[in-house]
């Protein structure tokens, strides 16, 4: 488990919001690391075989930098999708490494024992808010490694997304991201001791400003539902944060919520 200090060494925001600029939103053409999110609705009577088989071919996909692999429990995410992130170094990167794993045998063979069983497929790019490295408790998905020898049911943890749909405008997306590094460090102090802010992730390609917050709650010992549900109430009681999610609140237009299961071969468990 990710280890979480037990206070914030997070920067100005003077030298946050220039980095914000920089690196996020920049025209110059950079290799800048990528986050894809991939969704596949699958048919009900076919997820059992999509997972079994998904599960028995996890060794192929390790070519690949996936970070978490999951299903939905509850919330916006169609229940029988399959959802999973990577992250990648450039969008180059994303190229080359998915262009590799196309050419070899047991891929296109695992893919055409699973193809008949998704209605519909869908790929999304984002990048990693810089902020994620001004805090200490977040630890961004790079850092995640591979968890292929986990076992079944080891964990009781749950990984939740939240989805911002923000309005339409170049300054939406950084006033959105000073306002929430302003008040994040309230609900740090004030959550359940395993609820962690794994990565808040910024549209690249996609819908234009959306924004997701991945965390984690629960361990091998809590149950994450309820180390969810302790963290929301706590999190009420930070007045940082209620004043900063109360302004966040009027540049949004839409917010969901989406609990997932990590499947055994996840790195984010």
């Amino acid at each position: 488990m990710i280890s979480i200090s037990s206070s914030s060494r997070s920067k100005t925001l003077q030298s946050l919001v220039p980095s914000v600029t920089k690196h996020a939103f920049s025209s110059t053409p950079t290799a800048q690391a990528i986050v894809e999110l991939r969704q596949y609705a699958l048919h009900p009577s076919s997820t059992a075989h999509y997972t079994q088989q998904t599960i028995a071919s996890s060794p192929h996909r390790k070519s690949l930098p996936l970070k978490f692999f999951g299903f939905p429990e509850t919330g916006a995410i169609p229940l029988n999708t399959a959802v999973h992130l990577y992250h990648y170094k450039s969008h180059a990167d994303r190229l080359q490494m998915r262009a590799e794993l196309a050419e070899k045998q047991e891929w296109q063979d695992y893919l055409g024992n699973v193809k008949e069983c998704m209605k519909e497929q869908q790929s999304e790019i984002f990048v990693e808010a810089p902020l994620i490295k001004e805090f200490d408790e977040v630890s961004g998905l790079s850092a995640l490694q591979d968890n292929s020898t986990a076992g079944v049911g080891s964990t009781k943890s749950i990984i939740e997304f939240r989805k911002y749909q923000l309005q339409l405008g170049y300054e939406t997306v950084p006033n959105f991201l000073q306002l929430y590094s302003s008040a994040l460090p309230s609900k740090l102090a004030t959550i359940h001791p395993t609820t962690q802010l794994i990565s808040l992730l910024v549209s690249d390609i996609t819908s234009l400003n959306t924004v997701y917050e991945i965390w984690k709650h629960g361990d091998t010992m809590t149950c994450g539902m309820s180390a969810m549900e302790e963290s929301r109430v706590r999190s009420r009681d930070a007045l940082e944060w209620r004043r900063g999610i109360g302004e966040i609140a009027k540049l949004s237009v839409r917010f969901e919520s989406s609990v997932l299961r990590p499947v055994v071969f996840s790195p984010l468990q």
